[in-house]
């Protein structure tokens, strides 16, 4: 029966990510893999979620007051006026509104350009629509934005730009200059962006998020997708937002009817706690996750990986195997798995593209089997744990300590 199948579900196999954690849960191992929180949501979401079930909060429904503070905080953050009433889709997580601005932008044929590495969902979306992903490598291992590059990847094709930022698998922020060379070639080509701002208030070092958006030009032709799940630790509410000009929001709004026709009622009644959360939550968020990468930084350095780049964003610590370890990012994992009970995620799943020679020469040319994604959002007790088991790993298989830090 798979000759049914339409040939992009043939293209489609099950997530790595989600194998892994799955394999984690059977296996009872700590899980480094996923990128979601094993502590508690904040106390005061829950009892807003649990009031709202009790209240009877619990069909169909569209809480206009989530629009009313996007709208207020797009302004206070970005300086972006948007109107709540014609500007806003809220949809089933940052995932439904990502896939719906995809939907309602690209034809067959177009092609979209993504940077590398990249998660995995872009990809799909983009296929599902019948477009074609172009790959812009970052350079590793600062994974800076070649503007060259970036702007020979154009073609008349070229429907829209995909930006990351805070970036997952890598941490990095994409810098003011990156970002107007960025909006330049949308301008210039007169191309769409989608942006992914799940992040957006996990930075460090005192680095500030800035919307693509905000950039001169780019408000009118930018689809930005966000959600409470990594600010509010509840990635399972799936509660999430796209924000754009009236006429793209308005048919992404009828895409996610047509395919979920609403986001989860109590959990949107919940946001309305989330989204009036103080300046002070905000804060606390981004000391408590720049502690825990400052923790495992520190951590993986010390068995011997090289961090040459510290994550400036988001919660993920891209790691470079040791110079003199021989194995590749999978065998590495599996390894982890057998012997420690600790699962991360292999980079090699995140790359879709080569450097030229040139570049290969400096790096090396199996730089995309080298590196290691870890998940730092996990109680201090996990990473505590995971700590110990890396630690007898080491010992067992050789690595030396001492990794360059950054």
């Amino acid at each position: 029966m798979e000759q049914k199948l339409s040939s992009v579900a043939k293209t489609f196999t099950p997530s790595p990510i989600q194998e892994l954690s799955h394999l984690a849960q059977r296996s009872n191992a700590i899980n480094l893999a996923e990128g979601f929180p094993d502590f508690p949501a904040p106390s005061h979401l829950k009892n807003a979620a649990i009031s709202a079930i009790n209240s009877d909060f619990n069909q169909y429904r569209h809480v206009q007051g989530i629009c009313d503070h996007l709208a207020n905080i797009m302004k206070e953050m970005h300086g972006l006026d948007f109107d709540p009433r014609t500007d806003m889709a809220i949809c089933c997580g940052q995932t439904e509104a990502f896939a719906a601005a995809v939907f309602a932008i690209i034809d067959p044929g177009d092609e979209v350009v993504l940077f590398d590495p990249s998660y995995e969902t872009y990809e799909g979306c983009i296929r599902m629509a019948g477009g074609i992903p172009v790959y812009v490598a970052l350079e590793p291992p600062h994974w800076t934005l070649d503007p060259d590059r970036f702007i020979n990847s154009f073609t008349a094709r070229t429907k829209a730009v995909i930006l990351n930022s805070p970036h997952n698998p890598t941490g990095k922020v994409f810098t003011k200059d990156e970002l107007e060379t960025i909006a330049g070639a949308c301008c210039r080509r007169d191309c769409m962006a989608i942006t992914d701002e799940v992040y957006e208030h996990i930075t460090y070092d005192n680095i500030k998020h800035i919307s693509l958006a905000s950039l001169p030009g780019m408000q009118e032709r930018t689809i930005i997708t966000s959600s409470l799940s990594k600010t509010f630790s509840v990635t399972g509410w799936r509660v999430g937002w796209a924000i754009a000009p009236a006429f793209f929001a308005s048919a992404i709004r009828n895409i996610h009817i047509k395919i979920t026709d609403s986001a989860p009622a109590p959990f949107q009644e919940a946001a309305l706690t989330a989204l009036r959360s103080p300046p002070e939550y905000f804060e606390k968020l981004r000391r408590e996750y720049e502690s825990k990468r400052d923790y495992i930084v520190h951590l993986i350095a010390g068995i011997g990986f090289q961090i040459k780049f510290k994550p400036r964003g988001a919660f993920f610590l891209f790691a470079e195997l040791p110079e003199n370890y021989l194995l590749s990012d999978v065998e590495y994992v599996k390894e982890l798995i057998k012997q420690a009970g600790v699962v991360a995620v292999p980079g090699c799943g995140f790359f879709h593209t080569t450097l030229s020679t040139e570049k290969l020469s400096q790096v090396g040319c199996s730089y995309q089997e080298r590196y290691i994604r870890f998940a730092f959002c996990k109680s201090s007790a996990t990473l505590a744990a995971a700590a110990q088991k890396l630690a007898e790993l080491s010992d067992a298989m050789g690595c030396v300590t001492g990794g360059k830090n950054a």
